[in-house]
């Protein structure tokens, strides 16, 4: 039988890739676990849960189970018109999770369309006032997704190129730190006098993309305290940080000034159907609760709260809560804390950085993004039976909460022994 290798090349095209110089593809047959299967029976671990999404380990039987009794009562119905059980049972276990002054759940499919919807909830929030505020805010190198709203608010010209022209009117301000944040609050007081910025989407602690760079709760609470005082609405973007990854069950309970709005996705199915939730305030709410039709927010998908997605997502959310998972995300935590003991002297890293079950270090080397270094470490991880993807200098894990120690002890032996790879070879 012809390999699903060779088979992908006939019709297919891949995102995030240029086929002509990276356009093989391995065929993965089987996940379980911690473990990715290839079409030759090759293993590896998955250290980054799937871009993150995978967190209780792929095809977890709470889950598929929970999956497949949902599809034989109610696969899929359109959302505007209609509700249904597992819609109204998500939001009742989510609402009992999430930062206390979020109210209403609006879906939508992935990460890019919940950060699309919040940020059009916040310019039509204004609208719907009669004020004019059309400028968005968002941190420099903050990734939101590929849609065009969200690619505005991101910072990364790699993904955004092609398309800057098109974008809606966006300012960026700088991450801040220790030396930094007197400095970043003066100038966005000033700019934020000007009362026409409508919102400020942000990754709250991690911003992930832009390879796991980190910040203070305790800055950003500052910045969100200053955008309150002149009503910008916030967006907290938890689609990479939500649901445990930070120690705790969402990034912004870390944080004493709580989000006007919270997009999420990734993990909040564990991986197995797509779909994505925005929630927001009361507040945010009521300025569309009006007897005027163009007043209501005007956007949505076909598969708008799919009971299947649903399902997936109140059995993800039962096992996050449970007392083994929780032990397990701590496990990491203490894990990834001695293994930086080791490591952060090494005379090939740089610096390295952990917030929750998220750890990353940097390379004493300069390199492209997506240059050849990269290329090379991927290669080397892969054929150690380990999935990571690291980005430009900088190696992270992101490991599923199942990983055990026996799998965790070969991620960090596989990750120390490539400090051993010539970086100067082209």
């Amino acid at each position: 039988m012809e390999k699903l290798t060779t088979r992908d090349r006939k019709h297919l095209w891949h995102p995030l890739t240029q086929h002509k110089t990276h356009g093989h593809m391995l065929g993965i047959t089987k996940a379980e676990g911690a473990v990715l299967t290839d079409e030759d029976g090759r293993a590896y671990i998955d250290a980054i849960a799937s871009w993150y999404t995978a967190m209780y380990g792929h095809c977890h039987p709470k889950i598929t189970g929970a999956v497949t009794d949902q599809m034989h009562k109610l696969d899929q119905v359109v959302f505007s018109g209609f509700t249904h059980e597992p819609a109204i049972a998500l939001s009742e276990a989510l609402m009992a999770v999430l930062p206390y002054n979020q109210e209403k759940l609006f879906f939508s499919d992935n990460g890019s369309t919940a950060t699309e919807i919040g940020i059009k909830m916040a310019l039509q929030y204004f609208h719907n006032l009669g004020e004019k505020r059309n400028v968005m805010l968002a941190f420099e190198e903050g990734f939101h997704g590929d849609t065009f709203g969200a690619m505005s608010v991101s910072g990364l010209s790699a993904y955004n190129g092609p398309f800057e022209e098109h974008f809606i009117q966006v300012e960026r301000i700088p991450v801040p730190d220790e030396d930094t944040i007197e400095e970043v609050l003066q100038h966005l007081e000033k700019r934020l006098q000007k009362k026409d910025v409508a919102g400020f989407i942000y990754e709250p602690l991690v911003q992930g993309a832009a390879a796991m760079k980190m910040h203070r709760p305790e800055h950003l609470c500052r910045i969100l305290r200053l955008m309150k005082m002149f009503g910008v609405i916030t967006i907290a973007d938890e689609v990479m940080t939500g649901f445990g990854k930070t120690g705790t069950l969402f990034a912004s309970d870390q944080l004493t000034i709580k989000p006007d709005i919270i997009c999420l996705s990734k993990a909040l199915t564990a991986g197995l159907l797509p779909m994505a939730i925005t929630s927001c305030s009361r507040k945010i709410y009521d300025a569309f609760y009006d007897d005027t039709l163009q007043k209501g927010f005007f956007h949505g998908h076909t598969y708008t709260a799919n009971p299947l997605a649903c399902r997936a997502a109140l059995a993800a959310l039962q096992l996050l809560l449970s007392g083994e998972m929780q032990e397990n995300i701590n496990r990491i935590i203490r894990r990834h804390q001695e293994f930086d003991k080791r490591i952060k002297e090494h005379p090939r890293v740089a610096s390295t950085r952990q917030t929750g079950v998220i750890y990353a270090l940097d390379l004493a080397v300069q390199t492209a993004r997506y240059g050849s270094l990269r290329d090379r470490l991927y290669s080397y991880f892969m054929e150690e039976g380990v999935f990571l993807r690291p980005l430009g200098n900088t190696i992270y894990l992101l490991p599923p909460y199942v990983i055990s120690d026996a799998q965790l002890d070969k991620v960090y032996e596989v990750v120390w022994k490539g400090l051993d790879m010539d970086f100067e070879k082209e």
